[in-house]
Parts: structure tokens; C-alpha cells; sequence
């Protein structure tokens, strides 16, 4: 969320004078005008020196840092309790919230400190996707669990897992690029661009996920083709993938309010930037109903057992297993070798037979 740089390229828009061809205006001295803070650093949202499109209330934003808080407990506390190293990334998720509110209350009461304002949006902004990314990895391994051939539209569990993960760290990175840019003190410009980066981002988050869906659906439709065989001396599998169903469209939530945040420009006809109430209804509910769902359906209750993980190397076995690759690699470029020698060979007697056969 990018309220603060938001607010500054809606002013400079706004209320950008005619000689903007000047000195002052290219140093943004004359482009709006400064507000004396009031109590809390709180300046009107048209003044230079606005952070925020609202005034910040310190109790909501104190009561989420705590709800947030909560749920990175719980889940450290599972992933403890049911040993899934993996969980890590959701507990990133949920701590980079809580820390995201904890500096929101503190920038509530000191709205004229832009730090707390920046940390605040690039923390919240980001989030969620490592929510995301731990779905994609749940996903892929009850792929590897519970799907009779271990994989999904001809897509294996490891494969599902590598290129939905580096699918999220690239929304990840442009999300991040386009927040960064749409930082305080940019120029308008360079602040609409990186709106237009973020909202770039958000759009091929959406898509990976819908791609997601498409591949948890044909999980869905395979499992229940085959109970016997999925189920064997299992645990089902059905409460964890209704569980992951209901955290995406959380995410999913949220991304169209991401969009109808920014999409529709920073203008009086557009409210949702202008009402705090909206960042929490729709972005800060959804994910903790996303974290809830986690807790209630962790992984870890449902995906038991060595099969239920990638098999996890040493560094002295990645390294025979590297050699032998190479050994086979070499072989199989040596045999290739030897059946084209093998091959040449052969053709250069048969032109000799046909030469004889022509004397």
C-alpha cells in the first residue's frame, strides 16, 4: 500500500502551478503547499507534508500489531510441534505483518516521520506473498503424498514447487520495485511509474494463481477418481486442500482491493484510498482469516511421515549425486561418439562393396 506517495502525485497533479517549467517546481518547493503538523504530526491530506491519504488511528492499528502477533506465535509453536521445516515462510509472512503494525502504531502517533510511513506500506504491501508462496509449497507436497502418480497435468511435485515459488518471487520483486519507487520525494512521474510497476506485479500474481487453481482442481478431480489408493493408511487429504482453497481466495480478496485501490486513479470519486477502514476490512482480515486457516489446517497435522517431504540431501550426497550425473552424462556423449564412428565406419565399407561391385 502506497497511501503517502499516492497522496503527493495526487497533489502535484492537482495542484501544480503553470510555471512548472521553473526551478521551484522542479525541485517540488512549489508544487503544494506545507501544513503546520497538529497533534500527532496530522496535516490535511492536500498539504506537501501528508505521509497518509487518512488520519492513522493508533488503537486499530495497536489491536491488529497484536492479532498479527498472536498468529506468529501460534505458528512457530506448530511448525515446532509438527516439525515442517517449510513453515518458516509462513511464519515471515505473519511476522513481517505484526512488524508492519507495530511501526504503523508508532507512526500514528508521529505522522510527520516518513520512515515509519515507508516501512510501514512496504512491510504490508508484501506480506502476503509469502503467505502465497507457502500454499504453492503445501500444494506441492500433497502432490507428492497423496496424488497416485505424483504428478499434476504432466507437471511432477518438485517441478510444481520450484516454478510456483519463483513465480511468486518474481510478483515479489516487481511488487517491491514498484513500492520502492512510489516512495516520498519521488517525482510524480516516477512515482506513476511505479504505481504502474506494482499494479503490474499484482496482475501476475493474480495470473499465477489462477493457474494454481486450475492445478488444484485436476488434484481434486484425480484424488477423488481413486480414495483407496490415495487414502491408504492416510490421513485425508481433503480438510488440508478446502483449507489452501479458502487462503487463496483470502489473497484473492485482497488483490482485487489492491486494485480497486489504485486502479481507478487517486481521485474524489475514488473513496478507498481516502478510508482507513478499507486497508483493514480488506486487506488485514482476509489475511488473518488466511492465518487462521493455516493453524486450523496446518500441514502439519495432515501431510505425516518421510513420504510426505522432499527427500532431503546432505551436502556429501548432493555432490556423489552430482558426480554420477556427470559420469552418465559422459558415458552417454561417449556412446554417441562411438555409434557415429560405429555409423561412419560402416558407411565407408558400403562404399567399398559398391565400388567393387561397379569394377
Amino acid at each position: 500500500m502506497l497511501p503517502h506517495s499516492l497522496t503527493r502525485t495526487a497533489i502535484r497533479l492537482l495542484l501544480r502551478r503553470d510555471d512548472s517549467d521553473s526551478d521551484d517546481d522542479v525541485n517540488g518547493s512549489q508544487d503544494c503547499v506545507y501544513a503546520t503538523p497538529g497533534p500527532n504530526g496530522n496535516v490535511p491530506v492536500t498539504a506537501c507534508n501528508s505521509y497518509y491519504n487518512y488520519d492513522p488511528q493508533f488503537a486499530p492499528a495497536v489491536a491488529v500489531a497484536v492479532l498479527f502477533g498472536i498468529f506468529t506465535a501460534i505458528h512457530v509453536v506448530e511448525a515446532f510441534l509438527f516439525k515442517k521445516r517449510y513453515a518458516w515462510v509462513l511464519i515471515m509472512g505473519a511476522l513481517w505483518e505484526t512488524i508492519a503494525f507495530v511501526i504503523h502504531s508508532l507512526g500514528t502517533k508521529d505522522q510527520q516521520q516518513i520512515g515509519y510511513a515507508t516501512a510501514w506500506n512496504i512491510l504490508f504491501l508484501l506480506a502476503p506473498l509469502w503467505i502465497n508462496a507457502f500454499a504453492y509449497m503445501t500444494f506441492a507436497r500433497m502432490v507428492l503424498f497423496w496424488h497416485p502418480e505424483g504428478k499434476v497435468a504432466g507437471f511432477r511435485a518438485a517441478v510444481i514447487a520450484r516454478w510456483f515459488v519463483l513465480a511468486d518471487i518474481l510478483s515479489f520483486v516487481v511488487q517491491a520495485v514498484g513500492g520502492i519507487m512510489a516512495s516520498p520525494g519521488a517525482s510524480a512521474n516516477i512515482i506513476q511509474i511505479g504505481l504502474n510497476i506494482f499494479m503490474g506485479g499484482i496482475g501476475l500474481q493474480l495470473l499465477f494463481i489462477l493457474v494454481f487453481l486450475g492445478l488444484m482442481g485436476a488434484f481434486h478431480r484425480r484424488c477423488s477418481q481413486a480414495p483407496q489408493v490415495v487414502d491408504g493408511g492416510k490421513r485425508g487429504w481433503r480438510p488440508l486442500l478446502w483449507g489452501l482453497y479458502g487462503v487463496l481466495v483470502c489473497i484473492i480478496v485482497r488483490i482485487i482491493f489492491r486494485m480497486a485501490e489504485f486502479a481507478r486513479g487517486i481521485t474524489p470519486e475514488n473513496p478507498v484510498p481516502f478510508h482507513e477502514a478499507y486497508a483493514y476490512a480488506l486487506d488485514c482480515f482476509p489475511m488473518m482469516v488466511a492465518l487462521l486457516l493455516l493453524a486450523i489446517y496446518h500441514p502439519g497435522r495432515y501431510l505425516v511421515g518421510p513420504d510426505s517431504e522432499f527427500p532431503r540431501l546432505s551436502r556429501k550426497e548432493k555432490k556423489a549425486l552430482k558426480r554420477e550425473k556427470k559420469a552418465a552424462r559422459g558415458e552417454e556423449k561417449e556412446a554417441k561418439s562411438q555409434a557415429k564412428k560405429s555409423g561412419g565406419a560402416r558407411t565407408s565399407s558400403s562404399e567399398g562393396m559398391y565400388q567393387l561391385e561397379q569394377v
